[in-house]
């Protein structure tokens, strides 16, 4: 597991306006392959981060996207957590899904430390999301976890750019190193041809894999099978 954190730029001091409210949001979730990426950002008022422009991280361009994130760096505080394909396969070994995400969302704003976290709720119960992060933060804070607030919220928009762009450059470093693996999910032909071709090479998933997904076993099953034949 990796946690990293970068504070702004700016210089404290006794007219810094207080970080009062951040916003968390995740990208990797859903994939078979690679990370899941989890992300806040704090402001001391949303209307900071309207200004910049800032969308859900889906209806932008990846030009946009790495333009904002350059912004968002180096003015407003963030906070990252990383849950590699191993790390996400053990945990699932003692939780689901929704509990390792709502555990790293939890990390992201017990780092950075604001009194209202507004979080892209992960669960069909939006309060009961917003329950089982708070739960697991260690301090007093007023969780508000709604649905699309990536959509709705600029600071939860913030934090699905900064997810959303990590995510793709470490992707694009896989992509060095394998080849061309696509987008990573489950639906895309590229991925599922990437693992194919690999299992088929190697016998075992590659280890940005999450073995743990239906998918990687379904593959494994039909590799054995065909060597069986």
């Amino acid at each position: 597991m990796h946690l990293s954190m970068a504070a702004n730029n700016s210089s404290e001091g006794a007219s810094t306006p207080a970080r009062k409210i951040c916003g968390v949001d995740e990208a990797g979730k859903g994939p078979v392959l690679g990370p899941m990426v989890v992300a806040g950002v704090a402001c001391s008022d949303l209307d900071e981060l309207a200004a910049l422009g800032v969308m859900d991280s889906k209806v932008l361009t990846a030009k946009r996207r790495e333009a904002l994130f350059e912004k968002i760096k180096t003015q407003f505080p963030y906070a990252v957590v990383i849950r590699t394909a191993a790390d996400i396969d053990r945990l699932r070994e003692e939780m689901t899904m929704n509990v390792i995400t709502a555990r790293a969302h939890a990390e992201v704003v017990a780092t950075l430390g604001c009194p209202v976290a507004w979080l892209d709720a992960c669960d069909v119960n939006e309060e009961r999301y917003g329950r089982t992060v708070a739960g697991y933060i260690g301090k007093p804070c007023q969780v508000i976890a709604k649905h699309k607030a990536d959509r709705t919220c600029p600071a939860v928009s913030a934090a699905s750019i900064v997810a959303k762009v990590i995510r793709d450059g470490l992707v694009r470093s896989y992509e060095e190193e394998y080849g061309e693996i696509g987008s990573g999910y489950p639906a895309d032909p590229v991925t599922i041809g990437f693992l194919t071709r690999y299992i088929r090479s190697h016998g075992s998933p590659p280890p940005i894999a999450r073995r743990s997904w239906a998918t990687v076993k379904n593959l494994m099953n039909n590799a054995g099978q065909k060597r069986l034949f």
